[in-house]
């Protein structure tokens, strides 16, 4: 039954979107003048970041409040452990809200696919693509995750050369006529080739369409949880936005890291740009749904959540977020949150953290917030109690056994103006590792490497870090 005094809970997360590229928190291109439009009736938090620099782990936090050590989606395509499978916003969430879920993402698929019982309206990826050459969840739709590993490394390059020689070169080829028939149909709007990721080709337009069509026809109150690909690579924006950063800003140049890709400046630069058109594109499509859910009156009685699930990197010779690194862009995502019917701006400067999410819609449906959730109620949304010295973290773990101690990973910790990173287990002879300190609130750009500098704030934060690796490994010592 509708219950019209419930408000909905709308989620729109656009993947790999880094707030560190957003102008609405001060970045030199005005990428995102729809967010900025949003941001005047939304709760906008400066300081938020996510738990991972990829899907996987990141997504994760976000549906289940907890961070990658404990809930140990870390790897590519990783899940869940099992014991999550019921420890997710989906099934926390009261039974009166009707829940639907949309992604592009296959890794995010994968999650889905683990809480598929707890969704009332899964809608598959294909339905709003216009092509695609998966198989798995045709197939094995019961073991989608496994199925859809078991595709990936039989027939596609990647981390690793594909599984079979020969049906791999088939799939490559089938894959080239497809993208050529495609891109060639749709030159004249996408110049630089149409959105697309692995097999998947697909319009954005048609996405934000549906859910425009969706937020209006759902049995309310509803939960949706709709998690967009763009600006994740590749960079194929439309053309009203192709060139038009095409200036003469040039970001810091910063020296290449020791997991440096060996990529020079200015091909940086240039996926910079390229990134930045095609991340002011899905921000006017966004601004196109806006339009939709202010005409339909879904903003007087809704949740609206505006977030990402991690960022993109384009400094120290590295660009994307395959990375070991934890820096900013990679860390540092939006989080806007506007209140059904708010009409002013609010602005939260406390660290925040995706694991915060969870706990807040839990709080706002007046359910009991479960002892495992490592996060908090947000500010603003709860009593208002601000934690001074909270304690943030990141972590990279992909190499890393999923039923076994950290050993080969990276962590940051972020507290209060500081930021340490750790660098564990990559290299046989550096068992301590390497570290970074960065002062955040004096150096944004994390340029100055503060470690063995005989900065105050060195040991203790190394003491809390080792502390809390040591307490996140203890159940999984053997």
């Amino acid at each position: 039954t509708e219950n019209s005094d419930t408000p909905n809970i709308l989620f729109i997360v656009f993947d790999t979107l880094s707030a560190q590229h957003v102008s609405l928190f001060g970045y030199q291109r005005e990428t995102t003048p729809n967010f900025a439009r949003f941001a005047e009736r939304a709760t906008v938090f400066h300081n938020h970041r996510t738990t991972a620099n990829f899907t996987s782990p990141a997504t994760s936090s976000i549906f289940t409040g907890t961070y990658p050590w404990t809930h140990r989606a870390f790897h590519l395509h990783g899940t869940i452990d099992h014991t999550f499978a019921e420890r997710n916003m989906f099934n926390l969430l009261p039974d009166s809200y009707y829940k639907a879920a949309y992604t592009h993402n296959l890794l995010v698929t994968s999650l889905l696919h683990q809480f598929g019982g707890e969704l009332d309206m899964f809608k598959q990826t294909r339905d709003l693509c216009l092509t695609d050459g998966e198989f798995a969840d045709l197939l094995f739709n019961n073991d989608y995750s496994a199925a859809f590993w078991g595709e990936s490394t039989a027939l596609r390059t990647g981390a690793t050369p594909p599984g079979t020689i020969f049906l791999s070169m088939l799939e490559r080829m089938r894959r080239f006529a497809t993208k050529s028939a495609i891109d060639e149909q749709y030159a004249a709007l996408y110049p630089r080739g149409i959105p697309n990721l692995h097999n998947l080709f697909f319009l954005l337009e048609d996405a934000i369409d549906w859910i425009g069509e969706q937020v209006t026809t759902l049995p309310q109150p509803f939960l949706g949880y709709f998690h967009l690909l763009p600006p994740h690579e590749p960079y194929t924006t439309r053309r009203d936005f192709v060139d038009i950063f095409k200036d003469d800003w040039h970001p810091i140049e910063k020296e290449p890291h020791f997991s440096s890709e060996g990529l020079k400046q200015g091909f940086l630069n240039q996926q910079r740009r390229e990134y930045d058109e095609y991340l002011a594109f899905t921000d006017a499509e966004f601004g196109r749904l806006l339009d939709k859910l202010e005409a339909d009156g879904i903003l007087d009685n809704s949740y609206v959540i505006l977030t990402s699930d991690h960022g993109e990197l384009f400094e120290r010779g590295i660009r994307g977020h395959v990375t070991m690194t934890l820096f900013e862009g990679l860390l540092h995502v939006p989080l806007l949150i506007s209140k059904p019917g708010q009409q002013n701006r609010e602005d939260v400067f406390a660290h925040t953290s995706s694991v915060d999410v969870l706990p807040t819609l839990l709080h706002l449906t007046g359910q009991p917030i479960p002892d495992w959730c490592e996060g908090q109620v947000l500010p603003s949304f709860g009593v208002d109690v601000v934690e001074n010295g909270r304690s943030i973290y990141g972590m990279e773990a992909k190499s890393n056994p999923k039923q076994a101690p950290l050993t080969k990973a990276t962590l940051a910790l972020v507290k209060d103006q500081f930021k340490l990173i750790h660098y564990f287990g990559y290299r046989p002879d550096d068992p301590e590792g390497t570290y970074e300190l960065f002062d955040l609130e004096n150096d944004p750009e994390e340029l100055e490497n503060l470690i063995n500098s005989g900065h105050p704030a060195e040991a203790a934060l190394k003491a809390e870090m080792a502390e809390k690796l040591a307490e996140v490994n203890r159940p999984f010592q053997r």
